[in-house]
């Protein structure tokens, strides 16, 4: 009997192994995820405060639980045009290199796992600038998820 708990066990890891969990959102209709062991929160940004000087992608920044955060406008990073502030949007908080990024988007979406068997690389018929920000896609039921690159998205100026 403890063989086969131990054998189920095993198949659950297993599994998991086999899988990844991503956090989707989109943007102008178009359906994106990133990793979930990325994601620190998700919010509705408030009181974004403008960065003199900065690049257009960067929205400004807030407070979050006592840190600075800086607002990505990831419409404007994808060379597609901004939202209005009046406009909802919702903010995908991730971090990199122990700071943290608030990813602004039009809608959040569910957290799904996907087989690692069914995701794709980027298809060179990818908008180009989507392209440079993408590590992957996967094709679901009704959708195309993008899988963003955070690294390479949050590399502003480079």
């Amino acid at each position: 009997m403890a063989q086969a708990i131990e054998a189920a066990g095993s198949l659950e890891v297993a599994t998991l192994e086999n899988q990844q969990e991503f956090v989707t959102f989109t943007i102008d209709s178009q359906m994106f995820g990133v990793p979930i062991l990325r994601v620190q929160d998700i919010l509705k940004p408030e009181n974004i405060a403008p960065v003199p000087l900065a690049a257009p992608e960067i929205r400004g920044s807030i407070n979050l639980r006592g840190r600075i955060v800086t607002v990505i406008d990831v419409r404007v990073r994808l060379g597609l045009p901004t939202l209005s502030l009046d406009e909802e949007t919702m903010g995908v908080t991730v971090e990199q290199h122990q700071d943290l990024y608030t990813l602004l988007v039009d809608t959040i979406g569910d957290v799904i796992s996907i087989e690692n068997s069914s995701l794709e690389k980027t298809p060179g018929t990818l908008d180009e600038k989507w392209r440079e920000f993408s590590s992957g896609i996967c094709r679901l039921e009704k959708d195309l998820m993008v899988i963003l690159d955070i690294e390479k998205l949050l590399d502003i100026g480079n």
